[in-house]
């Protein structure tokens, strides 16, 4: 992708005045119908359930992603190019109504639960990025109903009231958030493929099947407890604090934060119960650990650490999962990692040649995830501003500087 086209231009300006307008008076509503959990298949028609607005979907829709059979489509609503579908219940008030535009092709289907909004004379995209910006999810969230479960109808959505420019001035807007949306599919699409060739390169590497050039040495079979000290944290939820100066790792992905710590230097991380096929952690600092948190480090001499946690990233969920002690959730053992077994070169320095490519190609992959979410903090502050009105477009210069290497 070129500097060319991480360079958001517009050559006019914009300077007619802003409408205030309820929904209702931008089209007619609708109620979607059926079509359940059971009837969604990988075959047949079109169709988007109002889950799937959470989960599966952001401000518009190319493509859908589940399908249901004629059968089931003759009862639900048909939905055209350009309806706004809005989420009729959820779990909480804040995310109440969650949107999205249908820009796809086929003839498509709302179950149950979905509202559509078919507007006349406007853009959907721009009205799809709108209807989730905070000025418009605020009024929502007012609206919705409901503790466990919150509703939203169509009398609470025609009641939004927003702040609606000409239909030029919509389309302009429209399109910039569009060409920074393909900034991040862009780059969203070259991590995907960056992943998969790293994933590629374990499984040769990691194995033995591929060898780096100049090495040929043996391989050798090792059980993790013999080369490895492994034991739980210390620490439980009452140790935790906000403004703690080191890392506390927890059994989730979340790091919390610790005023005191035990332990300083390089560590393999791994969740004794839930998710505990995930090595979520490699560190080198400062640092404590939750009690149900498996810590790997002390490695012996000829062992290189990083090649170990490149090794149970490939390979330890399997092992993990075939002998996790069935309770309320997943969980390990001690045994469970001490008997662990996998194949290293006895080289070391064959071993630091293998772990330097994989953490060169992590090194890269982190570079283009911080790349991706600087540009959608750009696209999420240039929204607050042209959604608003608060800026309006003219013979300026919008540039996303960081993203023009995603090809």
């Amino acid at each position: 992708m070129s500097n060319a086209a991480s360079n958001i231009q517009t050559l006019q300006r914009f300077n007619d005045e802003w409408e205030t307008k309820q929904l209702k008076e931008l089209g007619s509503f609708s109620k979607g119908r059926g079509i359940k959990r059971d009837d969604v298949s990988d075959e047949g028609l079109p169709c988007i359930r109002y889950g799937e607005l959470y989960t599966r979907y952001q401000d518009y829709i190319l493509k859908v992603a589940s399908r249901i059979p004629p059968s089931v489509a003759a009862t639900a609503l048909r939905i055209k190019k350009g309806d706004l579908l809005f989420a009729g219940s959820g779990e909480t008030a804040e995310e109440i109504g969650r949107c999205a535009a249908y820009l796809g092709e086929e003839q498509a289907y709302a179950g149950g639960d979905v509202i559509v909004l078919t507007p006349s004379g406007q853009n959907s995209i721009y009205l799809g990025h709108l209807m989730n910006s905070p000025i418009v999810s605020v009024q929502k969230a007012r609206l919705g109903q409901g503790d466990a479960v919150v509703h939203i109808y169509i009398n609470n959505l025609a009641q939004v009231q927003i702040e609606l420019p000409p239909i030029i001035e919509q389309n302009a807007i429209a399109e910039v958030l569009s060409d920074v949306d393909g900034l991040l599919n862009a780059l969203d699409a070259l991590i995907a493929k960056k992943q998969a060739i790293k994933q590629a390169v374990m499984q040769q590497l990691l194995t033995g099947k591929t060898r780096l050039p100049g090495f040929s040495g043996e391989w050798e079979t090792k059980q993790l407890g013999d080369i490895a000290t492994i034991k739980t944290g210390s620490k439980n939820n009452e140790d935790k604090d906000e403004n703690g100066q080191y890392p506390l790792f927890v059994r989730s992905a979340i790091v919390e934060r610790i005023n005191s710590y035990c332990f300083d230097g390089e560590a393999i991380l791994v969740p004794g119960e839930g998710g505990i096929e995930n090595i979520f952690h490699y560190i080198n600092g400062r640092f404590d650990c939750h009690q149900r948190v498996y810590m790997i480090n002390r490695f012996v001499e000829g062992v290189f650490g990083k090649l170990i946690y490149y090794i149970m990233v490939l390979q330890f969920g399997k092992h993990a999962m075939q002998n996790t002690v069935k309770a309320t959730v997943d969980s390990l053992r001690l045994p469970t990692f001490q008997t662990f077994s996998f194949s290293i070169p006895t080289d070391i320095a064959e071993q630091r040649a293998i772990a330097t490519v994989l953490y060169d190609m992590d090194a890269e992959i982190i570079a283009l995830e911080q790349r991706r979410d600087k540009t959608r903090a750009i696209k999420q502050g240039m929204m607050q501003q042209l959604l608003t009105g608060r800026v309006r477009l003219s013979e300026s210069r919008i540039c996303t500087d960081d993203a023009d290497d995603a090809d």
